[in-house]
């Protein structure tokens, strides 16, 4: 019985080719448009934090507990090379980047501006987070007092690779003190603050200018995918401040957030689409059929089979909307994750929010599966109505009414 209502089904289902496949279009091109939209903006957000990890915090970050309210020198870790050593030898830990950064003005002839000064070491900051990925004009070298800027600092300032600047800042005795810089690469990490204040320069020299021991630090960034790591670090290095990603970056978790909102939004007008055009496909095709159906119950088919061959026949229509979407979806998702969408028009706008002119999507397996229960969901959904007006069918009423 059940090999009947199948075939029933299935020739049913398109019974009016043109009329089904229309909604079957309607269900792809709208399924591979969330994907899409779904995609680039977890893509975007992604691109937003990773930036962010390889550039500055990474996944925990510790500092003295006093520097993040009080930016002072005295205020540095006094240990950071015991702690450094430590860190390096525990298996959960893939990298480990030393800094000391201090506030100070940058000038040049014609501008200045406020910036921080890093000192950083570039072997280091190329196993945290592939640094030299970040250049976006110059090179990365510190050689005869090179410095590296924050594109937006360097815009600032109005300088160029092979520019002249001076950096002051108190030093450790007190006193106020200058370096002449040489400009030798313009960074853009696509994270806000050090696009517009960093000034890198090598870590020694930074030492050297400042005064300061060279087994002390502002901050020591670790990358790591080991989840309970921070609460070990927490309990081995108590007398630091010992922070997490999202607890340094709170706006990027809210932006997080928003995005999921967002896509649920878009998620749910996409569903209530496909659940409008299954209902008005299959609630058209009863009622052609209603005749049909009538003689059919008049003869004895059960109230129960003919339920379950407009599920089939919903089901088929619905399936078949998500096939083809899935292959426009992944095909949409997987050119936007190798050539990305450029936006650079918009390039300045953009930068001023932190987000790269050159958007490439995220594809991850849960918008398929979720697509998929949703658009199974709406197809069963969407004949609950039709249904109402087979059950309530009277046959001979029906018979009838056709003569």
């Amino acid at each position: 019985m059940f090999k009947m209502i199948l075939k029933l089904a299935w020739n049913n289902a398109f019974l009016r080719l043109s009329r089904t496949l229309l909604v079957i279009i309607m269900i792809a091109v709208s399924m591979s448009m969330m994907l899409s939209i779904q995609g680039i903006y977890d893509g975007m957000t992604l691109n937003m934090v990773n930036s962010a990890l390889r550039s500055d915090s990474g996944e925990i970050s510790i500092y003295n507990k006093n520097y993040r309210l009080d930016k002072q020198i005295v205020n540095d870790i006094q240990n950071a090379g015991e702690i450094c050593a430590d860190l390096e030898n525990n298996p959960s830990v893939k990298a480990v980047s030393v800094r000391y950064s201090v506030e100070g003005l940058s000038a040049t002839a014609r501008k200045a501006s406020f910036s921080n000064i890093i000192g950083i070491d570039l072997e280091e900051e190329e196993k945290f987070g592939a640094f030299s990925k970040f250049l976006k004009e110059g090179e990365i070298s510190f050689e005869k007092r090179g410095a590296l800027l924050g594109a937006e600092l360097a815009k600032t300032l109005k300088v160029r690779i092979g520019s002249k600047l001076i950096f002051s800042t108190q030093d450790k005795s007190g006193d106020i003190n200058s370096i002449a810089l040489k400009v030798r690469g313009i960074i853009q990490t696509n994270n806000l603050v050090i696009d517009q204040r960093a000034l890198y320069i090598e870590r020694k020299q930074l030492y050297e200018f400042l005064g300061v021991d060279t087994n002390t630090a502002t901050q020591i960034a670790i990358r790591t995918d080991d989840d309970a790591l921070i609460n070990t670090i927490k309990k081995e290095y108590s007398e630091q401040e010992v922070k997490s990603f999202l607890e340094l970056n709170p706006l990027l978790k809210q932006m997080e957030d928003m995005m999921v909102i967002f896509n649920s939004i878009t998620f749910t007008i996409v569903m209530l689409v496909v659940f409008i055009g299954i209902l008005g496909v299959m609630y058209v095709s009863i009622l052609d059929r209603i005749r049909e159906f009538g003689i059919m119950r008049g003869i004895g088919m059960a109230y129960n089979h003919l339920r379950t061959q407009i599920f089939l026949e919903a089901l088929f229509v619905g399936l078949a909307g998500y096939s083809v979407g899935a292959i426009l979806g992944f095909f949409a998702l997987y050119y936007l994750q190798e050539t990305g969408l450029n936006l650079s028009t918009y390039a300045e706008g953009m930068a001023s929010f932190g987000m790269p002119t050159i958007i490439y999507a995220h594809q991850e397996f849960s918008y398929y599966s979720n697509t998929f229960y949703a658009i199974v969901l709406s197809s069963l959904l969407s004949v609950l109505l039709p249904l109402r007006k087979i059950k309530h069918l009277h046959p001979i009423d029906v018979i009838k009414a056709d003569t």
